[in-house]
């Protein structure tokens, strides 16, 4: 057990070109970090993600959720949502990050991974409702995860682990240049909840 943990250089861009991720690592206790992830758990209302793939539609294990200041339309795997009305814990973990990272965001995707079987392809979040170039911010609660980029041309990569209660930062021309996936882990038999705070163009 650390009694301390690692000072984190939350300045540090992890990226060597064309783009901009920042990790902030742990912005909560344990014991904070651990109310969040159990109040998310029963208060956000968790869906299975649906994708339209070759004409089928396809139902994920991973379940998701989408929320925002208005009922803004979000359309990716050629499915559409609609944002539910903030929660309370939602609009208190915005106002944290907004002040740790002095951006603004005004919508949010939950991801729920069951445990480590379940996982994320390889991607880039350029969808057209999405504001070009703004900052997302990734707040994980649960199970460590690795989360991984690569480059759309030069296929280099950069591997990260996002703690428990920990901030990862996207921004500038990561998405138009970068992949990231969360692969799957056999090894990793507990969840983990991912929220992903954006900003759709009004």
């Amino acid at each position: 057990m650390k009694l301390f943990d690692d000072i984190v250089d939350k300045t540090k861009n992890w990226l060597p070109q064309d783009g901009t991720v920042n990790y902030f690592g742990k912005l909560l206790t344990q014991e904070k970090a651990d109310l969040y992830f159990g109040r998310l758990l029963e208060d956000i209302e968790w869906k299975n993600d649906e994708a339209i793939l070759f004409g089928k539609k396809i139902m994920t294990k991973r379940k998701v959720a989408w929320y925002g200041e208005k009922a803004y339309a979000y359309t990716y795997s050629n499915t559409t949502k609609y944002a539910l009305p903030w929660t309370k814990e939602l609009l208190e973990l915005k106002a944290l990050i907004e002040k740790e990272t002095q951006e603004k965001f005004n919508s949010c995707l939950l991801n729920l991974y069951h445990n480590g079987e379940e996982g994320m392809a390889w991607h880039s979040d350029g969808e057209s409702d999405l504001k070009k170039g703004a900052a997302i911010g990734s707040l994980s609660f649960g199970a460590e995860r690795k989360f991984v980029f690569k480059h759309k041309k030069s296929k280099e990569k950069v591997e990260l682990y996002l703690e428990h209660g920990s901030l990862l930062i996207m921004k500038g021309t990561t998405q138009k240049y970068w992949l990231h996936r969360l692969p799957p882990s056999k090894k990793i038999t507990s969840p983990r909840i991912n929220l992903t705070f954006r900003t759709i163009v009004e």
